[in-house]
């Protein structure tokens, strides 16, 4: 039987917040930092997240193919089919070996291209985001307090703009900026420093506006925050403006600009 993927949403979160809890355990010790065949870093928080959440998915829905990152640096990769998973067990890998608390755990379910279901958990925090479907945007207190939250439309002095901690180029930032139609005449408010999929949620949340992302990324990066914003009424496109789509061959992103109302 095929669940829709509001009856899974509930499950999934939980599956988010164990493996938060994994990272959280591992946060605390002196881990180990390892190199992956592109160099970038990985440690046990990685590993043992994702093992859980993989496990945790193929009981749940064993039908729908699993896309994970480090299976994937592994070169363990699913056939997919218009349904599959998308996890990234620890984005923002760097800040978690920096001590800095902006990581987060990725979980998303892909259809027909779209994130219909997206749940960024923040371990320090203790907070999960999660949407599946449009208007069905939450914000989860550590604890279980629940609130809905939406995008908002930029105030009228400016707007916030959200940048990566360890990927921005501040030239290239203000170069778009000065063309993107989404500024539509407004004025930089404020330019804040976000890891992970935190600006996602910020965005989400009304908290921002604006998230441009000028570089390439993996879709696990961004597929579990695309929902949330899709299910607070904002939208996530291509620099070109076409709806940033999933189960692309190399699971390769372009540039995309995130954005409210």
């Amino acid at each position: 039987m095929v669940r829709s993927a509001d009856i899974l949403l509930e499950d999934v979160i939980r599956l988010a917040e164990a493996a938060g809890a994994r990272i959280n355990e591992i946060y605390e010790t002196t881990f180990a930092v390892g190199r992956k065949a592109d160099a970038s870093p990985v440690t046990a928080a990685d590993h043992e997240a994702e093992a859980l959440i993989v496990q945790g998915l193929a009981a749940l829905t064993p039908d729908i193919p699993i896309v994970a990152e480090e299976a994937m640096a592994r070169g363990t990769c699913p056939a997919i089919a218009d349904r599959f998973w998308l996890v990234d067990p620890l984005d923002g890998t760097k800040e978690f070996i920096n001590r800095i608390g902006d990581f987060t755990v990725n979980i998303a379910l892909i259809e027909a291209g779209t994130p219909v279901l997206g749940v960024v958990h923040i371990p320090v925090s203790g907070e999960s985001f999660a949407a599946a479907g449009r208007g069905a945007a939450t914000r989860r207190k550590r604890g279980g307090a629940v609130q809905s939250i939406a995008a908002r439309t930029p105030h009228a002095d400016g707007v916030v703009v959200l940048t990566s901690r360890f990927h921005a180029d501040q030239r290239k930032l203000d170069a778009f900026l000065e063309e993107c139609p989404a500024m539509q005449g407004r004025k930089v408010r404020e330019c804040k420093v976000a890891g992970s999929a935190l600006k996602f949620c910020l965005i989400a949340a009304g908290e921002a506006d604006l998230y441009p992302r000028l570089g390439p990324t993996m879709e696990w990066d961004t597929a579990a925050g695309h929902a949330l914003i899709l299910g607070a009424g904002g939208s996530v496109e291509t620099l070109d403006g076409n709806p940033l789509r999933y189960g692309k061959p190399d699971f390769l992103n372009s540039g995309f600009v995130a954005r409210g109302r």
